[in-house]
């Protein structure tokens, strides 16, 4: 049988690692979406049966054959003359595992394609747990030739270039394609070339949805083989939509499908926070979050990204004042919790700070007070969320940017206690911009409030950690938008100190900055997870020794 209209139906989801039964079932939901939408074939993103990235897990027999059973279960499906499908999992053949695709129609497993092209870099190490599949040819469905290129296949152009030579008429490609900055840009880059040099349409699908560190924004969209923009779905959000395909002497074109518009870049920094938070704590079945609200701007970003994730009543906030804690911050951090709508209660800390002091007392007799009691007060106020999160279930929420985190400055089992941090990969001047956006807009989609949810004090004021009197960040620390330039060609452009100095940092400055990157690893190590937002994190991407004698020549 040959046709001369296709009717794709692309199932942007948010699939769960590991939860094979739970993917199936909204396999099946999609499907039958598809299906009275009038689909002749649905497809499904990368890995999408065991959920992706699966990591070590999927080396799991038992695992494996979980994802073989759901895949029968789902080509038996077929036979009842609706939409094929095309979906992903892993593919276990003659002692190999394959990150594959499986094409199913008519009750008939009609084709299984596996990936060649294996990424082993940044985030990815699919090197470790798969085998490479060979070049590719095209499969025949229902008369049309169809190539299917998984994810990294066509950020190089050996696989769709075989898939041109043997036949294929459209090439579908199924991804598992983590959000950073800049990476819509990139992803239609890549396919664009591929598309040019084949001289075939593609249409790219990207699940949604947050694993661990990642957060996938979906974003799919299509290309026509003269290059212009088929189709475009939208970032952050699941949907099952229907594009129409008609075939004549010139090829493929693409006659229907959505245009919808791509997030702004600080739109899509907040949602990314947002998804990655929201999935972290529902899939993880935590009936919700609490946090320090200290009166500053990291927890107060941290508590208005987890109310727009989660709503106001899953959320708690905990005010743990102490000497040092400024009437000010009181003040501003009640405005906050009100602006959100949240629980807000406040347990103050001197009975067990000075209770600590008390029983060192002897053992520190003649040391004069510094950092050591200041990290007291960080260590109770961890204690304290801690002991909330095991009374009444929620997760701790942990608030340091990723300019705190870079040198040092956080408290282990203190301010770093928590299971995760959605600002984690946001340096101190982000958080800044991405409050004074979130003041002023609120995507849809989001269950916080419109208008001031951060109080403009709290953006305004000086940030300090109010540890000891009159303290301000400044104190250790050059100001942000030094410390920050300087870190990111450090972490994220690997640049030299010399090659910074070049560019007009004060070279004691950049040394010292150096030495607090690289001796605050062990910190590190023991953090919480958090949203990857940048081209390199602190975990999957950027993975320094913790003993390490290396600096920089200057």
């Amino acid at each position: 049988m040959t046709t001369d209209t296709l009717r794709i139906a692309l199932a942007q989801l948010n699939p769960i690692v590991g939860d094979v039964s739970g993917n199936l079932k909204k396999a099946l939901k999609a499907r039958a979406e598809a299906a009275k939408a009038g689909a002749d074939l649905i497809v499904y993103s990368e890995l999408f049966l065991s959920g992706y990235p699966p990591e070590d897990l999927v080396l799991r027999r038992a695992f494996q054959d979980a994802c073989l059973e759901a895949l029968d279960e789902l080509v038996a499906v077929t036979a009842d003359g609706g939409p094929g499908l095309l979906i992903g999992l892993p593919y276990r053949d003659n002692g190999k595992l394959y990150n594959s695709v499986a094409l199913a129609d008519g009750g008939e497993l009609i084709g299984l394609r596996h990936k060649a092209d294996l990424p082993n870099y940044a985030v990815f190490d699919e090197k470790r747990v798969f085998d490479a599949g060979p070049l590719p040819g095209p499969i025949g469905f229902r008369g049309v030739r169809l190539g299917v290129p998984i994810c990294e296949d066509i950020w190089t152009d050996e696989v769709t270039e075989c898939l041109a030579e043997t036949g294929a008429e459209l090439l579908i490609v199924p991804n598992g394609s983590p959000y950073e900055r800049v990476k819509p840009d990139v992803r239609m880059q890549v396919a664009l070339e591929r598309v040019v040099e084949t001289g075939l349409p593609m249409i790219y699908l990207n699940q949604i949805g947050g694993q661990d560190e990642l957060v996938f924004d979906g974003g799919s969209f299509g290309f026509e083989q003269d290059r212009r923009l088929a189709f475009q779905m939208s970032q952050f959000e699941e949907a099952v939509a229907l594009t129409v395909w008609e075939r004549s002497d010139a090829g493929w074109t693409c006659r229907e499908g959505p245009m919808a518009r791509l997030s702004d870049q600080m739109t899509a920094d907040w949602r990314a926070c947002v998804l990655g938070l929201r999935d972290y704590v529902t899939k993880n079945r935590f009936p919700g979050v609490v946090l320090g609200l200290s009166g500053g701007i990291d927890s107060a970003i941290c508590a208005a990204i987890a109310v727009d994730a989660l709503g106001p009543e899953r959320v708690h906030c905990v005010m743990m004042p102490y000497r040092y804690t400024s009437s000010e911050s009181l003040k501003d951090a009640k405005e906050c919790a009100e602006a959100l709508g949240v629980r807000y209660d406040i347990v103050p800390i001197a009975e067990a700070v000075e209770g600590f002091d008390r029983m060192l007392e002897e053992l520190f007799a003649g040391h004069p007070s510094d950092v050591t009691e200041e990290n007291i007060q960080s260590r109770v106020r961890g204690t304290l969320l801690m002991a909330i999160s095991n009374k009444f279930g929620s997760m701790v929420v942990t608030t340091g940017n990723k300019s705190e985190m870079s040198v040092g400055y956080a408290t282990l089992y203190g301010d770093m206690n928590g299971g995760f941090n959605p600002i984690k990969d946001l340096y101190k001047t982000e958080v800044y911009r991405l409050s004074r956006w979130r003041n002023d807009n609120r995507p849809d989609g989001l269950l916080g409030p419109e208008g001031v949810v951060i109080p403009e004090n709290i953006i305004d004021k000086a940030p300090t950690a109010e540890l000891r009197e009159g303290q301000k960040d400044q104190d250790s620390l050059p100001p942000y938008e030094i410390l920050d330039g300087i870190l990111q060609g450090l972490v994220e452009r690997e640049e030299s100190a010399a090659e910074l100095i070049e560019k007009g940092y004060e070279a004691d400055t950049v040394k010292r900055v150096q030495k607090l990157l690289y001796v605050a690893e062990y910190k590190r190590r023991q953090a919480a997870p958090g949203v990857k937002i940048s081209p390199k994190n602190f975990g999957r991407d950027r993975r320094y020794p913790i003993v390490n004698g290396w600096r920089d020549a200057v």
